[in-house]
């Protein structure tokens, strides 16, 4: 079986949380505060915080930017359960958008007719690798939350992915374009990420003003920075298959992905006009794991309406397998998997 996802992890990483664990310094520690240093630089970005996971960042993010109890968040429906959970745990109100048809990411013209004076932030993703373009959002006068948990750019990109919104987070699950086993971050400006710093832990205090524990480990962060070191070839990898995939699919009956400058392709999307759980099973019997890229839309879960394009992205889209430790061989297999299964 060709998984859907899988990490991408080797001696030298090992070899690095190894030392740490040998050190005995494993909690929070140098390691943490050199990853922060790193993914800061990479993100073009003043500061950054290392957390527990994407979603503690983006709930420590929203907490950064004031965000609390009477205050609107509008977030894109066609998304993971993770922003919901943050805007409620700061006990404000989640505000659904609808998807754009080409990135997937949040619909400019919806988010913007979404904001109201409770408007207190606006997440946007770069979602499954393809970088939007930031500026309209910012536009609306509301602090942008960028997401880019899916979205790293190569080291030295201009104006990567990250340094446009008023602060940025990114998640650092198994599966993602590097990984700390769990793990996520917030990086922006300094003051903004202060407050990140001090609310993701509680110890020692003088006042008793709600904090967590939301510390990343040293032990996470050996990790992340053996993978932050071989990030530009990750992304170079992911990029070298969509290609692949671009070539053995070309003619096929599926829409391709946006091929949006800096698509670095955490998921390679595609849209398929067949039931999706149909072809999901018929590429399961052939050996190929495949996945809706979101669960289900928000939309669905509270039982709205009016959100056309994330309802239609949900019914039609389909993620095939994209990691650099794909092989060519896997990735035409996959190819000629998703021709059958789309001609039978």
């Amino acid at each position: 079986m060709i998984p859907h996802s899988r990490p991408t992890l080797g001696e030298e990483d090992a070899s690095r949380v190894a030392r740490v664990v040998a050190s005995g310094q494993i909690a929070q520690g140098p390691a943490v505060a050199a990853f922060e240093r790193g993914m800061a630089d990479h993100l073009g970005t003043p500061a950054a915080a290392a957390v527990s996971s994407g979603t503690a960042a983006l709930e420590l993010a929203l907490r950064a930017l004031s965000v609390g109890a009477g205050d609107e968040v509008v977030i894109p429906s066609f998304v993971c359960d993770a922003l919901h959970h943050a805007v409620t745990r700061c006990g404000a109100r989640p505000v659904l958008a609808d998807a754009d048809p080409v990135t997937l990411s949040i619909d400019t013209a919806d988010a913007k007719r979404r904001v109201t004076r409770r408007t207190r932030a606006m997440i946007v993703p770069h979602a499954f690798g393809c970088p939007v373009d930031v500026g309209p959002f910012t536009a609306l006068g509301v602090p942008v939350v960028e997401d880019c948990a899916q979205t790293l750019a190569p080291s030295g990109a201009p104006a990567p992915p990250g340094s446009h919104g008023t602060v940025a987070v990114c998640s650092f699950y198994a599966t993602k374009l590097l990984t700390t086993g769990e793990g996520g971050l917030v990086a922006g400006p300094e003051d903004r990420v202060a407050r990140v710093r001090d609310a993701r832990e509680y110890d020692e205090r003088s006042d008793l003003v709600p904090r967590f524990n939301y510390k990343m480990t040293d032990m996470a962060a050996a990790l992340g920075l053996a993978q932050l070191d071989r990030l530009d070839a990750f992304l170079a990898r992911r990029r070298a298959i969509a290609a692949r995939y671009r070539a053995r699919l070309a003619g096929a009956p599926c829409v391709l992905p946006h091929d949006a400058p800096g698509h670095v392709y955490h998921r390679f999307v595609v849209r398929v006009s067949r039931p999706v759980d149909g072809v999901i099973a018929a590429l399961a019997a052939r050996g190929v794991g495949t996945r809706r890229p979101v669960f289900r839309p928000l939309h669905r879960a509270l039982g709205l309406a009016d959100y056309p394009e994330a309802e239609r992205a949900w019914m039609e889209t389909l993620s095939l397998p994209c990691y650099p430790s794909l092989s060519d061989a896997a990735v035409d297999e996959v190819a000629t998997a998703v021709r059958e299964a789309l001609s039978a």
